[in-house]
């Protein structure tokens, strides 16, 4: 059939919940929003200011709350106000919340590939680490986490900017994702469902293996430590840093095992999961840290207490 393009100028979410939940839920997000915000911004301002914490592993961490922070912005308040029945979005800032979501969840798997890599060198070679992990090291580490992420989303944005919309500006979700602009375009190359499956091999898979293979051996390696203080303290890092990884990937595997395996989720359900897989992360991120890492847990309570004063 010819099918003769429209000249779009906002698209709208179509974010299916309960009428009866939107209210519960709208809260629970502002809530999230609120307790993301305080306890990521205390994780970065902890590190920055106390000069004991400025290695590799708490500027990772540092790294991570921000990615979390920016990516909260992103999603939440827009969520807030579709659910308030605001579900209309600018075809500019939709592209710009498409791209930060693509790219931050890339930047994300890098940086949780190259904390586990760290610690990796700080546990199975602790001799030669400030010989492997020195400022070059770090700084080519950077790079990578920031450029090869960028470069897949400008792909992905030239891609999009090709695309054309034939029947409709309704986007089933909550938002702007680029599968789901794909969807309702008129063209339907593979080559841009390609570009996507290259994408969650690289910044999906790849870092996903790559970390459960690197703290396999340290915990092998953490096994053999005599001291019951180091090996304690090994796998209570390894424990923190497994909690985070599962946190940022179980929900998104999961939603694709149950789909792979022939399980229907109702659009309610598949949403509830997308959303919680991307707000939840964030807010318990810094949590873990805060609980489980010494420093930092001693840190924010130093600053607590100079701070009554």
């Amino acid at each position: 059939m010819n099918q003769t393009s429209m000249s779009v100028s906002e698209f709208v979410l179509l974010c299916t919940i309960d009428s009866q939940k939107k209210s519960y839920t709208i809260v629970m997000l502002t809530v999230v929003y609120l307790v993301t915000l305080f306890g990521n911004v205390l994780v970065v301002l902890v590190i920055a200011m106390n000069p004991q914490l400025q290695k590799p592993m708490y500027v990772g961490i540092a790294a991570l709350a921000i990615i979390d922070l920016v990516g909260s912005t992103n999603i939440i308040p827009k969520l807030i106000a579709v659910l308030s029945d605001w579900a209309a979005i600018p075809y500019g800032p939709c592209l710009l919340q498409m791209a930060l979501v693509l790219y931050l969840g890339g930047a994300e798997a890098f940086l949780l590939a190259f904390m586990a890599c760290d610690r990796y060198v700080a546990v199975v070679h602790p001799l030669r680490y400030s010989t492997l992990v020195t400022k070059r090291t770090i700084l080519a580490a950077g790079i990578l986490l920031y450029m090869v992420p960028a470069a897949f989303v400008l792909a992905m944005l030239i891609f999009i900017t090709e695309l054309s919309f034939c029947t409709t500006n309704i986007l089933n979700y909550c938002f702007c994702d680029y599968s789901s602009l794909v969807k309702i375009a008129c063209k339907e190359n593979p080559k841009y469902f390609l570009t996507l499956s290259v994408g969650s091999f690289v910044f999906g898979i790849c870092p996903f293996v790559f970390i459960l293979l690197s703290y396999a051996r340290i915990a092998y390696a953490a096994l053999k430590i005599s001291s019951s203080d180091g090996k304690k303290k090994t796998l209570n890092t390894l424990t923190t840093h497994l909690l985070v990884v599962g946190l940022f990937n179980i929900p998104l595997v999961l939603s694709h095992l149950l789909t792979a395996v022939g399980v229907k989720l109702s659009t309610e359900s598949y949403n509830t999961m997308i959303i919680v897989a991307n707000i939840v992360p964030p807010m318990f991120n810094p949590m873990i840290y805060s609980f489980r890492n010494k420093e930092i847990r001693s840190s924010i309570q130093k600053l607590f207490k100079s701070a009554k004063f």
